[in-house]
C-alpha cells in the first residue's frame, strides 16, 4: 500500500540522443507568442519529430487535415534514422531531416510540432522547440520523470507555447460523449488489454497502456488519490507487461484498473457506477451504454425489469488522432489552453510513476528480484 508522493529519476543530459539534441538555436524568422496571430485561412506549418509507429500516423492525419481543408501544412519529419525519415516524408510529401537543429535552420516558418520521439528524449526535444518559439503537442508518457515533466511545464510558461499533452484517448467520442452524463461516479472497472507487439518494451505497461486509463479516470472522478495498491509482472519482456491496480479516491470512489500486454484478444472497455446509473465504455468500438435504475421518464428502452431503462448515447465516430490534432491546431491558431494541458500529463505521470513504484515494493515482498529492482 502506498500513499501516492511526486516522484522522479532525472536523467543526465549526456544520456540524451545527441541527433535530438539543440543547443540555443532560435531562427530569426520565429516571432513571440505575442506578436503571432495567424489569419484564420493562413495555413499552419507544422513537423513530427520521432516517425516510428506514433509519429508516423501523426504525419499521415497532418496531411489528412489538410486534404480535408484544414489551414495545416506538414513541412517536415524529423528522425536520426534517415532511411525511416525518409519514407515517410516520401510518402506524405514533405522534407525529412536527422535533427531538430538542421530543420530549424533551414525551415523557421515551423509554428507547430508532435513530439513522439521516445519518451527519455521528450524533454530535450521539447525543449529545443520550445525554446525555438514552436508550439508542442508531446506524445505520452510527458516525460521520463516528474521533474523533467515539471521542467516541461515550466519551459513551455516561460516561452509563452500552446503545449499539449498527447493523452489520446480524451478525444475517443466515446469518452467525450460520456462526459455530459457524469453524476457522482463511484466506483471504476477499466481493462485495456492487447496482443504482444515488439514495440514500446523499454516501459513498464503502466506507462505503455495503463496511462490512458488513469488520464481518463483522473479527468472524470475529479479528487486526490488517497492509496494506491498495485501489482504486476514481466512475462515476454524485461519490464512489467501486466499489472492491476486499485486506486481510493479521497472522494470515496475506487478504481480497479487491469493492463495486459501479453493478451489473446484486445480489450478497450470502462466501466463505472454512479448514483442510480450504471454506464459502460467501449474505447475501440466508440459506444456508451446508459443503465438507469428507477427514474421515470429517463430516457432509453426499458429492459426485462421495468425499473431500469438502457439508452445509447448518439456518438459521432471519428478518428481520435484527427480530433487530437485538429484541438492542438485550435489551440494553436487561438492562442488557447489546450483540451489537455501539460499539468494533466504530469498528473497522469505521477500516478503512474507512483504505481510502477508500489509494484516495485510488491516485488519485494513476494521475492521477484527482478520487479524489485526494476529490471531492464
Amino acid at each position: 500500500m502506498a500513499t501516492p508522493k511526486q516522484s522522479s529519476s532525472p536523467l543526465s543530459p549526456d544520456a540524451l540522443f545527441p541527433a535530438l539534441r539543440l543547443q540555443s538555436v532560435v531562427p530569426a524568422g520565429n516571432q513571440p507568442a505575442e506578436s503571432f496571430f495567424l489569419q484564420a485561412d493562413n495555413p499552419i506549418s507544422v513537423a513530427v519529430v520521432g516517425v516510428g509507429v506514433f509519429g508516423r500516423n501523426h504525419a499521415r492525419v497532418y496531411q489528412e487535415l489538410e486534404q480535408q481543408g484544414e489551414p495545416v501544412r506538414l513541412v517536415g519529419v524529423v528522425d536520426p534514422n534517415l532511411d525511416r525519415a525518409d519514407a515517410v516524408a516520401r510518402e506524405f510529401g514533405c522534407r525529412a531531416f536527422g535533427s531538430v537543429a538542421q530543420m530549424l535552420t533551414t525551415h523557421s516558418e515551423v509554428r507547430a510540432a508532435s513530439v513522439a520521439a521516445p519518451t527519455v528524449h521528450h524533454l530535450a526535444v521539447a525543449r529545443a522547440l520550445m525554446e525555438a518559439g514552436v508550439d508542442v503537442l508531446i506524445e505520452k508518457p510527458l516525460a521520463a520523470s516528474l521533474a523533467e515533466a515539471n521542467e516541461l511545464v515550466q519551459l513551455a510558461a516561460t516561452h509563452k507555447r500552446i503545449a499539449q499533452a498527447g493523452h489520446l484517448e480524451r478525444f475517443n467520442p466515446a469518452v467525450r460523449g460520456t462526459i455530459p452524463l457524469l453524476t457522482q461516479p463511484m466506483f471504476f472497472e477499466v481493462h485495456r488489454l492487447s496482443v504482444f507487439t515488439p514495440r514500446s518494451l523499454d516501459v513498464d505497461v503502466v506507462l505503455d497502456l495503463m496511462i490512458h486509463d488513469l488520464d481518463i479516470v483522473l479527468s472524470f472522478a475529479k479528487s486526490p488519490v488517497k492509496e494506491v495498491r498495485a501489482v504486476g509482472l514481466p512475462i515476454l519482456s524485461g519490464k512489467v507487461d501486466i499489472a492491476n491496480v486499485r486506486l481510493e479516491f479521497e472522494s470515496g470512489c475506487v478504481a480497479n484498473f487491469t493492463a495486459s500486454r501479453v493478451s489473446t484478444e484486445r480489450v478497450r472497455k470502462l466501466r463505472f457506477f454512479q448514483p442510480h446509473q450504471y454506464v459502460s465504455v467501449d474505447y475501440g468500438r466508440q459506444e456508451v451504454l446508459v443503465f438507469t435504475v428507477g427514474a421515470d421518464g429517463a430516457p432509453g428502452a426499458s429492459t426485462v425489469n421495468p425499473q431500469i431503462k438502457v439508452a445509447k448515447p448518439p456518438v459521432t465516430s471519428e478518428e481520435p488522432l484527427h480530433a487530437e490534432l485538429r484541438s492542438f491546431l485550435h489551440a494553436v491558431r487561438d492562442r488557447s489552453t489546450p483540451v489537455v494541458p501539460l499539468e494533466d500529463g504530469c498528473g497522469a505521470l505521477a500516478l503512474a510513476l507512483d504505481i510502477v513504484a508500489e509494484i516495485r515494493e510488491h516485488g519485494k515482498k513476494v521475492g521477484f528480484a527482478g520487479i524489485a529492482k526494476g529490471k531492464s
